[in-house]
């Protein structure tokens, strides 16, 4: 939490008089009666707003305006990215727009004030990969669907919303991504992680080529998480290079204190428009292990930014 939001709270503390209460609504009240109680003032904060400071709030709130993309471009690539990835076995599903409360904090080591947090246990989606995994889990723990034999796959597009404020120029409260999810089993020799990751790399590959005519760099970057991850770089990128030669790797061996991805993260660069960029990546995550409570779960998770690419490409002739 930041040092300026812990002054805030503890100057509402001492406003109210209430030094407890933080205490009382994050753990003395359930949360059943929490969402009741906040749904209750909520309405009654609505009751007394007029038309006029409604139109006022829509004016400042930052969350809440339109994207400067065009929605017809978007929704042609948005179908074209989807009925690729379909063609290599990533069934395209349509997520909701809200999912459990702390579903990005529990599993993925995110703060939670960096999400738009809900009522009704919920969360707007900030992270559509982390959905499309606790989905997964869900089936496989109820039996619908099995991942041992063979992985699941699964690809959305969908538009994500942050709450942190960026300062960087071009970064915006809520973007659209396109990404794909595989869970399985682990069976040895990192056969789970050699196709999963040949298969998302090969998938970006089609895209990029076919959709916007370029090719595809792949930057292979060193974590945590798994015993060799030297060794294991290096076997990921072999795998890859025997797969499809055609495709530039690069590798960071140097192993980074990252805690979000285990053993490897994949940046995918790419030239639009006379400029490179790091267009979107990915990387294997614990997710399922930790959902499931099993240490054979492997899952791979990836995504690319497609207001990024329309910003480069707006003004060019592959517009």
């Amino acid at each position: 939490m930041e040092m300026s939001d812990m002054k805030a709270i503890q100057r509402i503390l001492n406003e109210m008089g209430i030094k407890n209460l933080l205490e009382i609504l994050g753990e003395d009240i359930s949360f059943s009666d929490l969402n009741t109680l906040l749904l209750e003032v909520l309405r009654t904060r609505t009751n007394d707003l007029t038309p006029g400071e409604l139109l006022k709030k829509y004016s400042m709130n930052r969350f809440v305006h339109p994207a400067e993309i065009d929605p017809i471009w978007l929704k042609q690539v948005e179908v074209e990215l989807l009925k690729i990835a379909r063609s290599s076995l990533f069934t395209p599903i349509q997520i909701s727009p809200v999912s459990p409360l702390g579903s990005c904090s529990v599993i993925a080591t995110a703060d939670q004030n960096k999400v738009i947090s809900a009522l009704r246990g919920t969360e707007v989606v900030s992270d559509a990969t982390n959905l499309l995994a606790l989905h997964i889990c869900d089936l496989v723990k109820k039996g619908s669907i099995k991942n041992d034999s063979d992985s699941i796959r699964f690809s959305t597009s969908h538009r994500h919303i942050r709450a942190q404020k960026f300062e960087k120029p071009g970064l915006v409260p809520h973007f659209h991504i396109f990404c794909m999810v595989t869970s399985g089993r682990d069976k040895g020799s990192y056969s789970f992680e050699k196709q999963a990751l040949f298969e998302h790399i090969d998938v970006y590959r089609k895209m990029f080529k076919s959709v916007f005519s370029t090719d595809i760099t792949v930057k292979l970057n060193a974590s945590g998480g798994y015993t060799d991850s030297k060794g294991f770089i290096q076997r990921m990128g072999d795998h890859i290079h025997e797969k499809l030669p055609g495709v530039r790797i690069l590798k960071n061996l140097e192993e980074r204190d990252n805690l979000y991805y285990q053993g490897l993260q994949y940046s995918i660069i790419v030239k639009l428009n006379g400029q490179e960029i790091h267009i979107g990546d990915g990387g294997f995550v614990d997710w399922s292990q930790k959902l499931l409570a099993n240490r054979k779960e492997r899952m791979l998770i990836s995504g690319i930014g497609l207001d990024r690419i329309y910003d480069l490409l707006k003004n060019s002739d592959a517009y």
